[in-house]
């Protein structure tokens, strides 16, 4: 993953994820391959958090329209 010009540095990307990781957000499969290779995805608590992450995005453009 190229991250130049993309606004985040691989350190806090890294961090970030693995806070994820540990928070049991995501999950990180190691291909243990070099050049490295490794895939995150979303665990089931992700998924549900991603579903309530919906309804706050869908509520913040409809009050959004409110104001």
């Amino acid at each position: 993953m190229n991250l130049k010009g993309d606004g985040i540095s691989q350190k806090v990307l890294t961090d970030n994820l693995r806070q994820l990781e540990s928070d049991g957000i995501i999950y990180r499969k190691d291909y243990k391959t070099n050049p490295l290779k490794v895939e995150y995805g979303m665990t089931n608590l992700g998924l549900e958090l991603s579903k309530m992450l919906d309804i706050m995005a869908t509520f913040g453009n409809f009050y959004k329209k409110q104001i």
